[in-house]
């Protein structure tokens, strides 16, 4: 019988649970049994009551943590300090999966492999037809893009809509999203379906088409980027110049919306900055950005991560972890794509590791006592276990 552990996540503020009731009843049916640590899900609306019916098992945090495999929202890469507390509970031969930050979080890393465990970062999940069901990265985004046009929209002076009513007629206001991503489509079309007249700007001109089949249109600045996308369909990050170009081209842009939603991130890196401090100066009062990069930097010069500042009358907000609230979808997703690639890991002989396949090889971050992603062996060689 195999065991999958699923703990009550401990970063400050995470809501979402890495398995959600019928995901636990999917994996019974396939002979793999839940243990569940007593309120981890009750935060994204799912009592101990509802896992029970479908065949888990409630259990402290150390039972939850025995498991043959323990499945986590973030693992101690991405919950750095609370996460640690976890270390002495795991093993040689246990494999944990979740969100781990491994390219910025080397130390961590070489923490669990310390502990013998084997670790599968789910943002490593490549980006190929085989593994487009275990993407959580492109799930969570999807959550992002969809509660920051409504965060905009809570937080607008003005109503996104055309309305024509007997004290007048309203205007639709105007959206800018930046970064045509999973983020930013999903942005596009809640802003669309909001009733805001949308355009979009990505580096990246072949998502021209997606944006168009929004209902938005496509802004075409003159100046070209060099590999924009790389294989696994990410944006690439450019150079110094291409960036200040970029800031001078759209500064001329940004000062005709009432909306800018960022979204531009590169996986491992510092976000790239698009709008300087004198573009948000140049909008009108009342307008507003939310900048969807705030926690790897910002794409605003004046963004302060998890918080909303005025600046002259623009508001700028920097929210951390949207897909955290609204937990009850964004744990429904999760949780099929973190079944997926731990049925993929499943065989006759029950839970093994093949590092020669494509996605657990590319997924793979420690094993037998290693740290074995090379992108990781990369960062450096000082490492405190």
């Amino acid at each position: 019988m195999i065991t999958v552990g699923v703990p009550c996540e401990t970063y400050p503020g995470e809501r979402r649970v890495a398995l959600v009731p019928d995901a636990v009843q999917a994996l019974q049916q396939k002979g793999i049994t839940a243990i569940v640590e007593a309120g981890a899900g009750s935060a994204a609306g799912h009592v101990d009551s509802d896992y029970e019916a479908r065949g888990a098992e409630i259990s402290d945090r150390a039972g939850a943590l025995a498991a043959d495999a323990v499945l986590q929202v973030r693992t101690l890469g991405a919950n750095p300090e609370a996460g640690r507390a976890d270390l002495e509970g795991l093993r040689s031969g246990q494999i944990i999966i979740g969100f781990s930050e491994p390219l910025t979080a080397r130390d961590e890393m070489a923490a669990v492999a310390g502990r013998g465990a084997t670790l599968l970062a789910m943002e490593l999940v490549p980006r190929i037809t085989r593994a487009q069901s275990m993407d959580a990265l492109s799930s969570m985004a999807t959550v992002a893009g969809y509660k920051a046009v409504l965060l905009a929209a809570g937080h607008l002076p003005r109503m996104f809509p055309l309305l024509m009513t007997a004290a007048g007629t309203v205007t639709p206001s105007r959206v800018l999203i930046i970064g045509a991503g999973v983020a930013g489509l999903q942005a596009i079309s809640t802003a669309r379906r909001l009733g805001a007249v949308v355009e979009a700007y990505d580096v990246r001109p072949v998502v021209k088409e997606q944006v168009e089949s929004l209902g938005a249109k496509f802004v075409e600045l003159d100046i070209e980027a060099a590999e924009a996308e790389d294989a696994g369909g990410y944006a690439v990050a450019q150079g110094e110049d291409f960036y200040r170009r970029q800031q001078e081209a759209m500064g001329r842009l940004v000062a005709d919306f009432d909306v800018v939603i960022t979204t531009a991130a590169v996986p491992g890196k510092r976000a790239p900055l698009l709008v300087s401090e004198s573009m948000v100066r140049g909008m009108a009062p009342g307008s507003l950005i939310v900048d969807l990069a705030a926690e790897r930097g910002g794409n605003c010069d004046l963004t302060v991560a998890g918080e909303t500042v005025d600046v002259d009358g623009v508001t700028v907000m920097g929210p951390l972890n949207l897909p955290a609230s609204v937990p009850y979808h964004a744990s429904q997703m999760y949780a099929q794509n973190v079944s997926a690639l731990l049925l993929h890991l499943v065989g006759e002989q029950g839970l093994a590791i093949d590092p020669e396949d494509e996605i657990t090889r590319a997924a793979m971050v420690c094993n037998n006592g290693a740290i074995v992603h090379s992108q990781v062996l990369e960062l450096g060689d000082s490492v405190q276990v």
